[in-house]
């Protein structure tokens, strides 16, 4: 639903202020390092223990953008993300011999993942000077989907907000930016048996280079 709503209102901005300036849409290329960091909390009688983890992943990607530039050079678009970035994976072996009958024993291999998939933002890039250089101002929006191998549960998705901020460089249609993200906190809940949750953290540094038509 965020999303949903944050695409129809940066559209319906889009059309008004491009009556007064360039209508551009290109694609972009991106590389960088997402860092998350994540706790896991038992909820069982037998196990209230938490589980601590960090992640470093480099990433690529590419996106696809729509914007408009007014004569100053300050833009407006949207962008979206078709592939997905992993977040982190792990793999852990549980062993218990307290159990009453072998069958109810908590003992396995547990694996689990998070990605982060369908990736908006909307955002403005704010001239400095008249030598192309700008600020960059945005909001994300994407879907933290996980997948796992659990006993007796499993965790669903959660749409989570991000801001964005950074600096740039325009030359003609193509742009050069860094940029810093960071994600809300995010909050799991297993389902399907058990009460074990997850909260995790995420940001993200990232350089991007554009290419507008």
């Amino acid at each position: 639903m965020k999303k949903i709503f944050a695409l129809i209102s940066a559209l319906f901005f889009l059309t008004t202020f491009s009556a007064k300036a360039e209508v551009q849409f290109g694609f972009g290329l991106m590389a960088g390092q997402l860092s998350s960091d994540g706790t896991e909390t038992e909820g069982t009688a037998a196990d209230t223990s938490n589980r601590s983890k960090s992640f470093e992943e480099t990433f690529f990607g590419a996106d696809l953008f729509l914007e408009v530039v007014n004569d100053s050079g300050l833009t407006f678009g949207i962008s979206y993300v078709p592939v997905d970035f992993e977040l982190g994976s792990g793999t852990r072996v549980d062993t218990s011999t307290g159990a009453d009958v072998a069958s109810e024993a908590d003992t396995g291999t547990r694996t689990a993942s998070a990605d982060v998939t369908d990736l908006m933002s909307v955002y403005t890039n704010i001239p400095m000077g008249g030598n192309g250089f700008y600020g960059l101002l945005g909001g994300k929006f994407a879907t933290i989907t996980t997948s796992e191998t659990l006993n007796t549960s499993n965790y669903g998705n959660e749409d989570v907000m991000a801001y964005e901020i950074g600096l740039g460089k325009r030359n003609g249609k193509v742009k050069y930016e860094l940029s810093y993200t960071d994600f809300e906190d995010i909050s799991l809940s297993s389902s399907g048996g058990g009460t074990n949750s997850i909260t995790a953290d995420a940001d993200a540094l990232t350089f991007r280079l554009s290419v507008g038509f």
